[in-house]
C-alpha cells in the first residue's frame, strides 16, 4: 500500500479562494471589510517570517492588515495597552499576538487580554472553554485546518478511533476536541504513556503533534489509517538543514491509507485558517451568517 498524499497547499489554496471570495461578497453587500492586526514583539527571525507571511495573505484575499510591531524590551503594561486599543477599533475583527513572547512578559495575562471574538488564534481560555463544552468558539487554527482535511479526505468521522500524540494546549487539546465533536473515539498519548505503540496501531486516525522528529515509525499505523502529521522539526541529514515531522514519512507512507507530507502538509492550513477565523469573526460581530465549510 502507498499512502494517498493529502497536499495541504492545495487544500489551504481552496480554503483562501473561498474566504477571498466571501469577503468580496461581504464588502459588495455589507460594505465590510474583515480586519487582521498582528502583533510582533521583538525581532526573532522565524516570526518576522511567519508574520510577513501572514500580513500578505491577509491582503491577498481582500481583508485589511493591520501589523504592529513592538521593541523587544517593550513593557507589559505598553502591550496590554495596545491590545486594549485593538479590542476597541471596530475595523479590527482578529486580533493575534504573535508567540512566543519576550520572557519578561506573561504570554498567558496577555492572551487572555484579548476580547475573545476577536481571539482568531483560539487561545483565550473563554474559548478553550466554549471549545471544550461544545459550544460556539474561536477554533485554534493549526486544529482546525486538520479537521479540515481529514474531514475531506474521509467524509464522516463517527465512529473512528482516533489517537492524538501530544498534550499541547495549541494542538493537541483542542485537535482531541474537535475530533470528540466528530463523534471519533478519542486517546490522546503523551510522552509517559505506556506501550504508546500499541495503542497508536489501533487508530484509525492519528494526528502526531509532540515535537519529536521522526517518532512515529510505520510499524505504529494501522494498515490503512489516515496520518496527520502536524510536527515542523529542523535536523540534519547528509549534511544539509532539512524539515522532517513528526512521522517517518517513508515508513508510515507505506502503511497508511493517506498522509500529510511534511512541509507542504498542515503547515499552509494554519494561516489559510487563521483568515478563515477573522472572516468568521467579522461574520459574528455584524450578526451576519457565518461562512459554510470554514468552521467547526
Amino acid at each position: 500500500m502507498t499512502a494517498k498524499v493529502i497536499d495541504g497547499k492545495a487544500f489551504a489554496a481552496g480554503i483562501r479562494a473561498k474566504v477571498a471570495t466571501h469577503v468580496a461578497r461581504l464588502k459588495a453587500e455589507n460594505g465590510l471589510t474583515p480586519g487582521l492586526a498582528v502583533v510582533l514583539v521583538g525581532e526573532d527571525p522565524a516570526s518576522q517570517v511567519y508574520v510577513r507571511s501572514k500580513g500578505k495573505q491577509t491582503v491577498e484575499a481582500g481583508m485589511n492588515s493591520f501589523e504592529h510591531k513592538l521593541d523587544a524590551t517593550v513593557s507589559e503594561s505598553d502591550l496590554l495597552a495596545l491590545v486594549a486599543q485593538l479590542n476597541a477599533d471596530p475595523a479590527v475583527h482578529g486580533i493575534l499576538v504573535q508567540l512566543p513572547l519576550p520572557k519578561h512578559l506573561n504570554s498567558d495575562l496577555v492572551i487572555n487580554a484579548i476580547d475573545p471574538a476577536k481571539d482568531v488564534d483560539g487561545f483565550h481560555i473563554s474559548n478553550v472553554g466554549l471549545l471544550g463544552t461544545g459550544q460556539k468558539s474561536m477554533v485554534p487554527c493549526t486544529p482546525l485546518g486538520s479537521l479540515m482535511m481529514l474531514r475531506d479526505h474521509l467524509g464522516s468521522l463517527s465512529g473512528m478511533n482516533a489517537v492524538v500524540i501530544g498534550r499541547s494546549n495549541i494542538v493537541g487539546k483542542p485537535m482531541a476536541q474537535l475530533l470528540l465533536g466528530d463523534s471519533c473515539t478519542v486517546t490522546i498519548a503523551h510522552s509517559r504513556t505506556k506501550n504508546i505503540e500499541a495503542i497508536v496501531r489501533q487508530a484509525d486516525i492519528v494526528v502526531a503533534a509532540v515535537g519529536r522528529p521522526e517518532m512515529v515509525t510505520g510499524d505504529w499505523i494501522k494498515p490503512g489509517a489516515t496520518v496527520i502529521d502536524v510536527g515542523i522539526n529542523r535536523i540534519e541529514r547528509d549534511g544539509k538543514n532539512v524539515l522532517v515531522g513528526d512521522c517517518d514519512y517513508d515508513s508510515c507512507a507505506a502503511v497508511a491509507g493517506a498522509i500529510t507530507p511534511v512541509p507542504g502538509g498542515v503547515g499552509p492550513m494554519t494561516i489559510a485558517c487563521l483568515l478563515a477565523n477573522t472572516l468568521t469573526a467579522c461574520c459574528r460581530a455584524n450578526g451576519l451568517a457565518e461562512p459554510e465549510g470554514l468552521t467547526a
